[in-house]
Parts: structure tokens; C-alpha cells; sequence
């Protein structure tokens, strides 16, 4: 589900923001991990190579979330996008959140 994607940069099939210009943007995501004992690992990638992760391992919890949020330097075109690099989200993605924007052009 899609709350609110001015300019259609984000692709919900796809699930990756793709830069409209160049300049300097904005990503946080949150993920929750399913009920077991594991620990999960969710990248944020630029142009398919991780730059931020987030973890979530605690074993003697039932929920957990993982959160994290980075400035980035992007270029024209450059493709942003979340990969669940380890363990099980609850729901899939479904309780799990992305967002971005654009913070200074340049």
C-alpha cells in the first residue's frame, strides 16, 4: 500500500524509488520480525549495494522491530530499494514501512 507517492518515483511492483534529479535524499524504513527465534536483517540498497541495515535478534521477545534512517548523495536515476537480507518479516511487508524524499536538490 501506498500512502502518498507525489511524482510516481516509487514503483509499488517493482518496490523501488527511483531518483527523479539529483540531490540529496532522505530513507527510513521499520520492519517486524515474525513471532520465532530468529534474527533478521533488512538492507537499504543504492544501485544494489547495501549502505544501512538494520537487525533485530532478541531471543526472548515475541515482537521486535528494526529501524534505521541515512542521508544519502543520489544521482539521476539512482534506484533505492529495501532487501530482507536474513530471518522472516511478520506479515511479509506488510507491517513494514519506507519512506523518502527529497531533502536539497543540487
Amino acid at each position: 500500500q501506498v500512502l502518498v507517492n507525489i511524482g510516481n518515483h516509487f514503483d509499488l511492483t517493482s518496490s523501488i524509488f527511483v531518483a527523479p534529479r539529483k540531490g540529496i535524499y532522505s530513507f527510513s524504513f521499520h520492519v517486524v520480525k515474525v513471532y520465532n527465534r530468529q534474527t533478521i536483517q533488512v538492507s537499504l540498497m543504492q544501485n544494489n549495494y547495501p549502505v544501512i541495515s538494520a537487525f533485530a535478534g532478541d531471543q526472548d521477545v515475541t515482537r521486535e522491530a528494526a529501524s534505521n534512517g541515512v542521508l544519502l548523495l543520489m544521482e539521476r536515476e539512482d534506484k533505492v530499494h529495501l532487501k530482507l537480507e536474513r530471518g522472516n518479516l511478520m506479515g511479509g511487508w506488510k507491517y513494514s514501512t519506507f519512506s523518502g524524499f527529497l531533502v536539497f536538490p543540487l
